[in-house]
């Protein structure tokens, strides 16, 4: 992250001062839920995103930071309600806002984050940015209650995992991306060559997340180890496990995955599993070639330190531990 932060520091700073500015409420209990989970910690990558797009297309005015601070908060929205119905303890490594404030005040927050964005993006004034923003959370929204549908499926196809990968997670990357494009004038081909690239980011960023699950102790990881497991989530380790392994393997991972609560001893038995057929390694070569798309994208803009940058924050993607 260091290249990027070098260029969008001092930027990156005035958006965590926007957060405040926005969370202004009449009502104590959505800015301290608010400040809470926006202050805890994240890696902030959706608003650098925004900034680093923005330069990249050659963007000098005051209209990112306020934009970056909309995508953060669209973001912070959609981890308030995922705890929630993950049952979610932990997030990036201390309480999550439902273990302190319940259900209904994380639930509630949420849906002040989100509709505040809509405000926001309305006084920015620009149809197409509040088009690419609107659009990008209809489809996280799909991609919510997708991954419920799936949940606990042994037999999900890798394309099936991937589409609810794209319309979770990724698509707000590649969204973040396309504002800073637009932000920059692009044309419609560099808008589209940046967007695919946030995608192809937002696309190894979860595969990694995933790998994490397996892999990270609870302290690197910032959230419970084995809760993908718990939640019944078949992520890519487990999906390129279950391809490989005996029929009585795959009754010993569907009788994991159909309980409620999993033992150390559960864990450990699919855990083993997933690392005996090789199931790290095959997701992380994945995520390594979604890094080289995206950054395949990234050569249709000159070269520049910004572009570097950009690169340099796609491989850190794939090499992180938390």
């Amino acid at each position: 992250m260091d290249a990027a932060l070098a260029l969008i520091g001092e930027d990156l700073k005035n958006v965590e001062l926007q957060f405040k500015k926005d969370l202004q409420s009449d009502v104590p209990l959505i800015r301290k839920v608010g400040e809470y989970v926006l202050s805890s910690g994240g890696k902030r990558i959706r608003p650098a995103l925004v900034l680093l797009a923005a330069k990249l297309c050659g963007y000098q005015g005051d209209r990112s930071v306020p934009l970056a601070s909309v995508v953060e908060f669209i973001h912070t929205a959609t981890l308030l309600h995922d705890d929630v119905v993950d049952n979610a303890n932990l997030r990036r490594g201390i309480a999550s806002a439902n273990t302190l404030w319940g259900n209904e005040a994380s639930v509630l927050v949420g849906d002040f984050l989100f509709s505040k964005s809509f405000s926001l993006m309305v006084a920015d004034g620009d149809l197409r940015i509040l088009k690419v923003l609107a659009d990008a959370t209809t489809i996280i929204a799909e991609g919510e209650v997708l991954q419920l549908v799936v949940t606990s499926d042994l037999d999900i196809t890798v394309e099936r995992f991937i589409e609810v990968v794209r319309s979770k997670t990724a698509i707000l990357l590649s969204a973040a991306c396309e504002v800073g494009a637009i932000l920059g004038g692009a044309t419609p081909e560099l808008q589209s060559a940046v967007a695919d690239y946030g995608m192809e980011l937002g696309i190894a960023f979860q595969l990694m997340d995933d790998t994490l699950d397996y892999t990270a102790s609870e302290e690197q990881f910032g959230k419970s180890i084995g809760h993908d497991l718990e939640e019944g989530k078949i992520t890519l380790p487990l999906i390129h496990t279950l391809k490989r392994c005996t029929p009585e393997e795959r009754e010993v991972i569907a009788s994991v995955v159909e309980k409620e609560l999993l033992s150390d001893e559960d864990f450990a038995k699919v855990f083993e599993l997933v690392h005996r057929y090789g199931g790290i390694e095959h997701t992380v070569a994945a995520a390594r070639e979604h890094i080289a798309l995206g950054k395949k994208r990234l050569e249709e803009f000159p070269p520049s330190p910004v572009r570097d940058a950009m690169a340099q924050l796609a491989d850190y993607v794939v090499t992180r531990v938390k």
